[in-house]
Order: structure tokens, then C-alpha cells, then sequence
């Protein structure tokens, strides 16, 4: 008897919800509106539809996570509002996030505050965001993309120079090979990390070994090939045990895959300029 008067009461529960649309219910218990999670929503835009926050929808629904809501599922919305029929699609543009983006760097895109931002999609720590990840920007349209910059030429660090010479960018982890203003290689390499900085300055080629064993504090590395020594222990060489070039990897010398150690190696004589700088 009281099993049957319990499923009564379940389907009287279920009877007395009405659907509006497909996607709103009214609770007639307590006032409180039911959302149908819909394809495409994320909770601030629920929230930002019914004038709630996305707190109290993630209270009143014990949400453990704010950005882990699923097609079909029930929320309800504790201040009992209605839904805007026409919201505006205009007042909260939509980003996904990219390899490199931080949270501060998409609010200061938009020209909101962080805290801003967190609030409207519910994140807690501003550190935790991941590729891909749909973020609501309240009370912004999307931006135009920005006009692609046009390329500017790089200024000759070493003005006056008619023969060839080795231009080293360390702000640009780069080596340019140039005869006198035109450059013959243009390459990726690593040079010094911060305990190890590559000195900046002009020097020269002052003594080139085909190959040879180098070492120093935790490393020893044989075969070491297209050696070029410019400044003390300092030289330009071919690298086999790493493929980072574009960052800083050496122990201050200059980094460059073996094809392109070659190349220079046999492009450059004793005495060509080596200009390093930032």
C-alpha cells in the first residue's frame, strides 16, 4: 500500500510539470523554473538568460563543476524567473580558448575584468583552463578579427658591412647568414639558457674544428660536428641530441641542426663578422 501511494505521488509530481517549448517546466511546489539543457548552452548563458548567477544555479543544483553540464539534463533555476523569449545575441560574445591563452590575457582582449570573467562561466581558479574550452565574455560582441600585420623589414645590425657576415637574433632564437645586405640562410637555432647566457657583441670566426668531443658542468657529448669557435669556448655547431631549436638549449654556444652547421661551416672562412644581439 504505501509503495503504490509513493509511485502516486511520483507520477502526480511528474503530471504537475508543465513544458514550456520543450526546455522550461514551473515547479508548482516551490516556483522554482526547470531548464532543459540545450545543444550549444553553457551555465553563464543560462544564468545570463534568466537574470540568475551561475552561483546560484550551481548551488540550487549541487553542480560540483560549472563547465560539466550535459544535453537534457534538468536544472533548476532558484529565483523562479522567466526565460527572456528573445534574448540578445549580442550581449555575450563566445571564445574558445587557444594554445597560449591565459584568462587574463581573453579579459583584457575584451576589456573586462578577470573576476568578470571567471564569474560568467564559473571558474574558480583563473590558472585552470584548457584548449578548446568555450568561455561566455558577458556583455561583449566578438571582436573583428585583427588586421594581419605586415611584415617589416629587420634593420641591419651590422650597417656597412659588404661581405659576409653572421647575424645572431637571441630575441628570435635565429641565425641569418648574410652577403652583405641579403641574407643566404635564414635558420632556427638554440643558443644559451639563463645560467648559461650567450654573450651579445661583434666577433669573428677565429678557428674552425670538423668535429670533436665537448664538454662541461653534467655533459659530454662526442662528435660534435661543423665546429666554429668566434668568442673563448663560445662557438657556432651542429646539434644531434636535441630538435628544440627556437628556444634556448646551450650552455652559451649557438645550436644548429648538422645540415645547417655544415652549410655554414663551409659558407664562412676565418674572420667573418659574428654580431650577436637581442
Amino acid at each position: 500500500m504505501r509503495r503504490a501511494v509513493r509511485i502516486a505521488l511520483v507520477l502526480l509530481f511528474v503530471v504537475s510539470q508543465l513544458v514550456v517549448s520543450g526546455v522550461v517546466s514551473a515547479d508548482t511546489e516551490s516556483a522554482q523554473v526547470v531548464h532543459v539543457v540545450r545543444r550549444g548552452e553553457t551555465l553563464a548563458s543560462i544564468a545570463a538568460r534568466y537574470g540568475v548567477s551561475v552561483g546560484s544555479i550551481t548551488q540550487a543544483n549541487s553542480l560540483r563543476n560549472a563547465n560539466f553540464i550535459w544535453v537534457g539534463q534538468r536544472l533548476v533555476i532558484p529565483s523562479g524567473n522567466a526565460p527572456n523569449p528573445n534574448p540578445n545575441p549580442g550581449s555575450g560574445a563566445v571564445y574558445y580558448v587557444r594554445r597560449g591563452d591565459t584568462l587574463a590575457n581573453i579579459a583584457a582582449r575584451y576589456s573586462i575584468s578577470l573576476q568578470a570573467l571567471m564569474s560568467a562561466n564559473g571558474i574558480r581558479n583563473p590558472n585552470l583552463i584548457y584548449v578548446g574550452q568555450r568561455l561566455v565574455i558577458p556583455g561583449r560582441s566578438n571582436p573583428a578579427p585583427a588586421p594581419t600585420p605586415k611584415p617589416q623589414p629587420k634593420p641591419n645590425p651590422n650597417p656597412g658591412t659588404s661581405g659576409r657576415w653572421i647575424d645572431i637574433d637571441l630575441s628570435e632564437q635565429r641565425l641569418r647568414a648574410y652577403e652583405g645586405n641579403t641574407v643566404v640562410l635564414n635558420v632556427l637555432v638554440s643558443t644559451g639558457i639563463a645560467r648559461y647566457p650567450t654573450p651579445p657583441g661583434r666577433f669573428a670566426v677565429r678557428t674552425k674544428v670538423r668535429a670533436q668531443t665537448m664538454s662541461g658542468p653534467g655533459y659530454r657529448l662526442p662528435n660534435v660536428q661543423w665546429v666554429m669557435y668566434f668568442y673563448k669556448a663560445y662557438a657556432i655547431h651542429g646539434t644531434y641530441w636535441h630538435n628544440n631549436f627556437g628556444r634556448p638549449m646551450s650552455h652559451g654556444c649557438i645550436n644548429l641542426t648538422n645540415a645547417d652547421a655544415q652549410f655554414m661551416y663551409n659558407w664562412a672562412s676565418i674572420g667573418t663578422p659574428v654580431v650577436i644581439h637581442w
